[in-house]
């Protein structure tokens, strides 16, 4: 097929007269016409960053997607940046049953009117097109891992088409969850998903993503298995969240705001580590969204002690019998320790909002000291 492809780029260009390249709906390049070294041919950052690296830049993809390319059905036109080395492109959206497949791209330094619907050429160049569509339609397999990051932190237009195309992996009931390995180190060469049917990417160097379709929105144990499996793989102290089951792919981007926050707190709790799905997460879930520890709190985060002691404190509910009993010292110890952490912080521990206040300070910095990078980019391989 690919040198069908090839063919009818070639072919594109020649019509149009202008240097063409073909990208999939992920902007992985498939096929570029040759480019004339003399000068004559434009071109630019873009399509040289596309030809080295056979794709685009996440960056790059967002710039082009903001134009409306991910839903345009016609010939489009998109500007020049200079700043930023961009000529502009004549955008011919590559389509088949409803469904963006791809794009043109075409370097024609502005001389071809995408709404001119009397140009001969630009009718050809769109038939072209069209059969290019279909060829993409018709390969054995897509990028599962790519439209899956796609449909995580793409644009609008892009996260509903990729959600559109990952539905056809979920059963019958649709019912699914996103699950977030968080690899404490290095992951092992050659490292794999240990799971049948799950769609896996590595998503901004961060976590792995993985989409897990279930049997039913009750039935997790797709989920559990998977993150066991992978978690027995990957260097120890790795950790796995499980977001909320979502019936369909419209949800993906929230899903996996949550499987993220999860891992996070498995992480930093040893009671939810190694594997916690968002639901048991409690009154830790709105503390995941806390851009880290109020500044109030700073001040105690240098006493370890005195921190710990404050958290196990609240986390007893202000419980003097238990909180003595639970770090192990006397009573006396305690309230001198409670009478410092109130003049550090200035807070009064008797008052429910100074609790509320000291409480998800201690865990936000909690969680602060688990954000750390993670490895460099890894090919997941799907079993």
């Amino acid at each position: 097929m690919r040198d069908d492809l090839q063919e009818l780029v070639d072919e594109v260009s020649r019509v149009l007269a202008a240097p063409a390249t073909l990208e999939d709906a992920s902007f992985t390049l498939l096929a570029f016409c040759a480019h004339d070294d003399s000068g004559a041919d434009p071109m630019d950052a873009v399509r040289t960053r596309s030809i080295l690296t056979r794709g685009s830049a996440a960056a790059t993809r967002r710039w082009f997607e903001d134009f409306g390319i991910a839903s345009a059905t016609r010939p489009l036109r998109t500007p020049a940046d200079p700043a930023a080395g961009i000529l502009t492109r004549l955008v011919l959206p590559v389509r088949h049953e409803g469904a963006t497949r791809g794009y043109l791209w075409l370097l024609d330094g502005g001389r071809v009117d995408p709404d001119d619907d009397e140009d001969p050429a630009l009718a050809r160049a769109m038939e072209l097109a069209a059969h290019v569509g279909r060829l993409l339609a018709g390969r054995p397999a897509d990028d599962l891992g790519r439209i899956l990051a796609d449909a995580l932190t793409g644009r609008p237009a892009a996260r509903a088409q990729a959600g559109r195309r990952l539905a056809d992996r979920l059963t019958e009931d649709g019912a699914q969850v996103l699950v977030a390995l968080a690899p404490s180190g290095d992951v092992p060469p050659g490292w794999r998903l240990p799971a049948a049917g799950a769609v896996a990417t590595l998503v901004d160097d961060g976590p792995v993503a993985v989409l897990v379709p279930l049997p039913s929105t009750t039935d997790l144990r797709p989920a559990g298995a998977l993150a066991a499996a992978s978690l027995r793989s990957l260097p120890a102290g790795s950790t796995a969240g499980v977001s909320a089951v979502r019936r369909g792919t419209a949800d993906l981007a929230e899903q996996w705001r949550e499987a993220r926050a999860a891992a996070r707190v498995a992480a930093a709790v040893e009671r939810f580590s190694p594997v916690v799905h968002w639901a048991e997460l409690g009154a830790w879930r709105p503390v995941t969204g806390l851009p880290g520890p109020d500044p109030v709190v700073l001040p105690l985060l240098a006493d370890p002690v005195l921190a710990a002691t404050a958290e196990t404190n609240l986390d007893c509910a202000g419980s003097a019998a238990r909180t003595a009993e639970a770090l192990g010292i006397h009573r006396q110890t305690l309230y001198y320790r409670l009478g410092r952490i109130a003049a550090v912080t200035g807070l009064d521990l008797a008052e429910g909002d100074d609790r509320l206040l000291l409480h998800t300070g201690l865990r936000a910095a909690r969680l602060s000291r688990v954000d750390r990078p993670r490895p460099g980019p890894v090919t997941y391989p799907r079993p």
